[in-house]
């Protein structure tokens, strides 16, 4: 098991490429299933959630490789098992995905109940309402959805809005579901997260017949088959995100090629209002701080509100403001087991439900740490940049699953970041 040290306080200064977008990656990996043939996408990043999908197409019957030039290469010809194996899928929420193309696809799939980060519940019951709108039949056996559908899919109304808001893997599921059935389908109070926008555009690539796209109100028209595709995936706003983050925390200045600051404007907005440069520059922005850090009133909320997965490093970045800022989180309300691995570093939050009343410091002290999911452990590492001393942060395997190698991306910027085995 891998270990971070990171040496602070450090300036960070330079540029950083940002990859390829991890979530919107995985429901497309996914929609190659819905065309026989090879599909090959451009930009996919080489993470560990990617290689578990890879896997899990490969269990499927589908030929996944990597070729010479980067592309991630899916050949669905063939298609003969569709059954999501507990031990694959257990690794990864994700992988919920294939529940939809499979069905569409074979008429049959069987998937165990979905694993992924400790961030609290994150149930399936919009993904199973709307399958059963189209016509399947499901039930749960064994920890498995088993999910049947032997003379298709019939496109219907589906309204898809729960507790905490529209559910972006359920519409991806959906979505991708629809593109087969017969007749249309309208998905309302669908996500509207760039990457689900991302997933329909490249759907409709492959022949789909998509509208409304980037709006809660998508309108599929069935059609009888998909093609193969050659396809290039959006940035990863939430890297993006955390770089921006990690020029902030540091008082540096960093250059973030490959962002779309359309995609960003909620976090964008919140860090020019608590003293931090965003500026637009060719095909990304540069980031820096000179000043000190202002306070915040934070909820996060479905796209294009705040989102969830900037929620932990921003409130490291909070930690070091001049005053209270309050973080709210909507979407997982237990998402919050980085607090106290936070407070481990001088920080000083207080958790009250969903809320988390950030007490801004002068200072972060050096810890040891524990990461408990993949944006908590990428909030200690920009905590550890800001840090005086050396933080030690364990299981930095939940970093790998979104980041590509960080520490390779920040030390040539000026972090002091060193990957050991133990």
């Amino acid at each position: 098991m891998d270990i971070f040290r990171v040496e602070g306080p450090v300036r960070l200064s330079g540029s950083v490429n940002i990859s390829g977008s991890k979530n919107a990656s995985l429901p497309i990996m996914a929609a190659a299933i819905l065309a026989e043939g090879k599909s090959c996408l451009v930009a996919v990043p080489n993470l560990s959630d990617i290689s578990v999908c890879a896997e899990l197409l490969g269990e499927l019957g589908c030929k996944v490789s990597r070729e010479s030039d980067g592309r991630m290469c899916i050949d669905a010809t063939t298609v003969d098992n569709p059954v999501g194996e507990y031990d694959i899928v257990r690794r990864m929420r994700a992988s919920i995905c294939i529940l939809g193309p499979l069905l569409a696809r074979c008429g049959r799939a069987e998937v165990s109940m979905p694993g992924g980060c400790a961030i609290g519940d994150r149930p399936v019951n919009l993904h199973v309402k709307g399958l059963k709108a189209l016509g399947a039949k499901i039930h749960l056996r064994n920890g498995y959805i088993i999910a049947e559908a032997p003379r298709g899919l019939k496109g219907r109304e589906i309204f898809m809005g729960g507790a905490f808001g529209s559910t972006v893997l359920g519409t991806a599921n959906i979505l991708m579901a629809a593109t087969l059935a017969r007749g249309r389908t309208v998905i309302e109070s669908a996500a509207c997260e760039p990457e689900i926008a991302d997933l329909a555009n490249c759907l409709n690539v492959m022949g789909a017949k998509i509208s409304g796209i980037g709006s809660p109100r998508l309108t599929i028209e069935g059609v009888k088959q998909l093609r193969p595709v050659q396809y290039e995936v959006i940035p990863d706003r939430i890297e993006a995100g955390t770089f921006m983050v990690a020029a902030a925390i540091t008082a540096g200045e960093l250059r973030i090629e490959n962002c779309r600051l359309d995609d960003m404007m909620a976090a964008v907005d919140t860090l020019r209002n608590i003293g931090v440069r965003v500026q637009a520059a060719g095909n990304g922005c540069v980031v820096s701080r000179t000043g000190p850090i202002g306070t915040a009133d934070i909820t996060t909320q479905p796209y294009p509100g705040f989102p969830t997965d900037l929620q932990a490093q921003f409130m490291a970045l909070l930690s070091l403001a001049s005053g209270n800022s309050v973080v709210i989180e909507k979407i997982f309300p237990d998402r919050s087991m980085h607090v106290a691995e936070l407070n481990r570093m001088a920080a000083n939050l207080r958790k009250e439900g969903p809320t988390v009343i950030v007490a801004g410091v002068k200072k972060l002290i050096a810890a040891p740490v524990m990461a408990s999911d993949l944006r908590a452990s990428a909030a200690l590492v920009l905590a550890g940049l800001a840090a005086e001393g050396e933080t030690t942060i364990n299981r930095v395997y939940h970093i790998d699953r979104g980041y590509e190698r960080i520490e390779e991306k920040l030390n040539p910027v000026g972090a002091k970041i060193t990957r050991e085995s133990v």
